[in-house]
């Protein structure tokens, strides 16, 4: 991948966790002899990012994404494998690594909650020796891209949870760091704050070429962010390209969307005898789902036009909330 920022290559890591059994009995033994068992929280994984990308890491609680981001912003050290990002081993945790990219956690503050946004921001800009001009440059084109010059001078406890995100969004790209690692940035957001952190996040992209590494539950997030995702489950990659390909790739089956010709009285037909890998998803009034494995749908759709009197036919891939639903759930697909 030409302008590789980021290079993944076998990375796992693993954690002890101490067991705690039930009882005194067994809580005195475990005092002496205690047990643990070992916990695969990233297993092997393996991808790269170009620079100027913006990508979704996608999975369920638990996947691993979060690990993931902390071992290569260098929060967390690895059980085994090989990361350099920007040039750098994250670990190593050298001052030009951390002039080089900035982390935002949904669930976190790096806000000082007593005194207003801009004293934090000097703060900040002075931590990364930002020059003056710089700074007042690049502060001045955020708070326009976010709208948000009437909170500057107000206490930081004062703020709503919308509010609070801008403001750290400004602090983490005050220094203009290279790479963005965004973890749940629209957690606990109303649905219009939400789009409005995306558009400001596309459009900063768009402006500085910064490269973008999301996770996020909200899969509005990752659509309207991000072309390329990489899913992992269970600590295992599953699934690294194009977004729109995941469900192509993930789910042996299409939906076909018909509405019938109901006129005249004719009835509705009894889909339910087109055979077991045909399953009826939907039947109300005149429009029905099917959903049919991939290899027979060229020929179903020709049966289905041959005998049936069909206004409209559409053949599409699940959604791909249905398909992540299915694999997070551990059922089939």
């Amino acid at each position: 991948m030409a302008d590789t920022i980021i290079q993944v290559r076998r990375l796992s890591k693993k954690y002890r966790v101490p067991i705690r059994p039930e009882g005194l009995a067994a809580s005195l033994k475990n005092l002496f002899q205690p047990s643990f068992s070992e916990v695969n929280a990233v297993e092997n994984i393996h991808f790269e990012v170009g620079a100027g990308e913006m990508v979704g890491l996608i999975g369920p609680n638990g996947a691993g994404k979060t690990t993931t981001l902390k071992m290569l912003s260098g929060l967390l050290y690895p059980s085994s494998g090989e990361v350099h990002v920007a040039g750098f081993v994250p670990w190593e945790r050298r001052p030009e690594y951390l002039r080089r990219i900035s982390i935002v956690l949904g669930n976190k503050s790096q806000m000082l909650w007593d005194i207003p946004a801009m004293d934090s921001f000097i703060v900040l800009s002075e931590i990364y020796a930002v020059p003056e001009q710089e700074f007042r440059r690049t502060l001045d084109d955020l708070i326009d891209l976010l709208e948000m010059k009437d909170l500057l001078n107000k206490p930081v406890r004062n703020l709503s949870l919308g509010e609070r995100m801008k403001c750290e969004l400004v602090a983490s790209l005050l220094y203009r760091p290279a790479l963005l690692f965004l973890d749940e940035p629209t957690l606990g957001l109303d649905v219009s704050m939400q789009l409005r952190l995306r558009q400001f996040l596309k459009e900063y992209n768009r402006r500085n070429e910064v490269t973008v590494l999301l996770t996020s539950h909200y899969m509005a997030d990752v659509q309207a962010l991000c072309p390329r995702v990489i899913l992992i489950h269970q600590g295992k990659l599953l699934y690294d390209g194009a977004l729109d390909g995941l469900a192509r790739h993930l789910a042996p089956f299409k939906l076909i969307k018909i509405i019938l010709n109901t006129e005249n009285g004719k009835k509705i037909p009894d889909f339910n005898q087109l055979g077991g890998s045909v399953e009826l998803l939907e039947n109300e009034e005149n429009r029905c789902v099917l959903r049919a494995e991939r290899k027979i749908v060229p020929d179903l759709t020709s049966r289905l036009l041959q005998s049936y009197s069909i206004t409209d036919l559409s053949i599409e891939d699940p959604p791909i909330e249905a398909v992540l639903d299915q694999i997070y759930s551990g059922g089939a697909i």
